[in-house]
């Protein structure tokens, strides 16, 4: 379905700065910082609502980052697809990644490869062409939609291990506001960016708004 039941949100038109590989680099630094004052005994336990385990959901948003800038450096870019890597689950029901961390290294080994696949992202949009696009099934993308997705993901996923763990998470009002421009143009507005983001995803609600069953952003190019 569309980001929003039809004919319920008003449309975002405020004029915003874009997305850049800096917002990138802020979600992830930020997302590091809070997640390195969890208990090491905790990363077992479910992401909030997820049916994954918090060490699973670190793993998954590490291997989005990756395979959003995999989507950019290809010199024939595919629109068709994703790049064709080998992902698998480690166990039933677990998600299936191309990336994967270490057991053995530990939350600080976790937390790097978490590291790892942002500066990837981070790196490949501050070097990729504006007019470059790769393949996203919501929509085929430009550098700035695949920075966009990348902090979306580092900020909702954010939320189901702050859940999770136990942690306290709540990202800057700018930078969700950014991401609501540029993936759900079709948002509430009005309303504070950081609950907004939640409900266009699926995780909260917003007065007079019932929680949505099914999401997707629009991650065309927008120029």
């Amino acid at each position: 379905m569309s980001p929003n039941p039809p004919g319920t949100p008003a449309s975002r038109t405020s004029p915003t700065s874009p997305v850049t590989a800096a917002d990138v680099d802020l979600a992830v630094a930020l997302a590091l910082e809070t997640l390195r004052g969890a208990d090491p005994a905790g990363w077992d336990a479910p992401a909030g609502p997820l049916a994954w385990s918090c060490w699973e959901t670190t793993e998954h948003l590490a291997d989005d980052l990756f395979c959003y800038a995999a989507q950019l450096t290809t010199a024939q870019p595919q629109l068709d697809g994703y790049v064709p890597f080998e992902v698998s689950a480690r166990r039933e029901g677990g998600p299936r990644n191309a990336v994967a961390a270490d057991r053995t290294a530990g939350p600080d080994g976790l937390l790097r490869v978490l590291d790892a696949g942002g500066g990837l992202l981070s790196a490949v949009v501050r070097a990729t062409p504006v007019g470059r696009l790769g393949h996203h099934p919501f929509g085929t993308s430009d550098p700035e939609g695949f920075a966009a997705m990348g902090v979306v993901e580092v900020l909702v996923h954010l939320d189901d291990l702050a859940r999770g763990l136990g942690l306290t998470w709540a990202p800057p009002a700018d930078l969700c506001g950014r991401v609501l421009t540029r993936l759900f143009p079709d948002a509430p507005a009005g309303t504070e960016p950081w609950p907004t983001l939640l409900w266009a995803t699926g995780r909260g609600e917003l007065p007079g708004r019932p929680r949505l069953t099914s999401w997707r952003w629009d991650s065309r190019p927008r120029r």
